[in-house]
């Protein structure tokens, strides 16, 4: 890497203010972001999209934990529930990991480009499940524990955006459903992050300061922003007009989204 570094601020700007507006997004942000400048650096090709979706889940640990405390300090998070699903969660996110390890960077570009199109579909239209049953005993929360901890995998976000239309399906209260998905994205992040790095360990085309497919430059610049800026996106969603800034967030999604479906990126 040479002049990217200077970037990884900027993503990590461009992420919190998605992840405050929208509760989703900023992981997507971060992995197109991360896909070019590594790219135009000179990593190998075949480890692009690997480095991106580690490092995207590093840099998410940070931002996961003020969230979670925001949502802890205001009563909304359903403990029982997130200790139900953290299990299948970290075994699912370290499977996610392994199955990435295994795929070529151009498979994992189409899987994360299909994973944001459809994103920026239920942005776009907000669309919610129809809460039509209950939670499942232990047995159901670990194993949608496990799908929520593969798919955030394999896309490099945090568990927020699978987990969160999972609990309003099951009749969990719009407040205490973003909380409880906010405190499984940190489980989602942590796993995700030394799965990347135990997978990643000794593969040939890695840069320099990274450990696996987790580049730690990027991580702190990143995150250094990230964190400062999710407050000010979540202000921002109360300031400005909420339809337009979802729609316009969506085409965004859905532009990157096909962008790496048909290798652009």
């Amino acid at each position: 890497m040479s002049g990217e570094w200077l970037y990884f601020p900027v993503v990590g700007i461009l992420a919190g203010l998605g992840a405050g507006m929208f509760g989703i997004g900023g992981g997507f942000i971060i992995v197109a972001a991360l896909s070019v400048l590594f790219a135009q650096a000179g990593i190998g090709p075949g480890r692009v999209m690997h480095i991106a979706i580690g490092t995207s889940l590093a840099s998410i640990v940070l931002t996961s934990v003020s969230s979670l405390l925001a949502h802890h300090r205001r009563g909304a998070v359903l403990w029982p529930v997130v200790r139900l699903m953290v299990p299948g969660i970290v075994v699912g996110t370290l499977m996610g990991a392994w199955l990435a390890g295994v795929m070529s960077t151009n498979s994992l570009r189409v899987v994360f480009g299909a994973l944001a199109v459809v994103a920026a579909v239920q942005i776009g239209f907000d669309l919610r499940p129809a809460a039509t049953r209950t939670l499942p005993g232990r047995f159901g929360m670990n194993a949608a524990g496990l799908a929520i901890g593969a798919v955030s995998a394999l896309a490099g976000i945090g568990g927020g955006a699978a987990c969160n239309p999972f609990l309003l399906w099951c009749n969990v209260r719009i407040h205490n459903s973003v909380a409880t998905a906010a405190a499984c994205g940190l489980p989602v992040a942590l796993a995700g992050t030394l799965g990347f790095v135990w997978f990643g360990w000794g593969s040939d085309g890695l840069p320099r300061f990274s450990s696996g497919y987790v580049y730690w430059p990027a991580v702190a610049g990143i995150a250094s922003t990230s964190v400062l800026f999710a407050p000010v996106g979540a202000a921002l969603a109360h300031a400005l007009p909420v339809l337009v800034l979802r729609r316009a967030f969506a085409v965004l999604l859905s532009f990157i989204g096909l962008r790496m479906c048909l290798g652009f990126f």
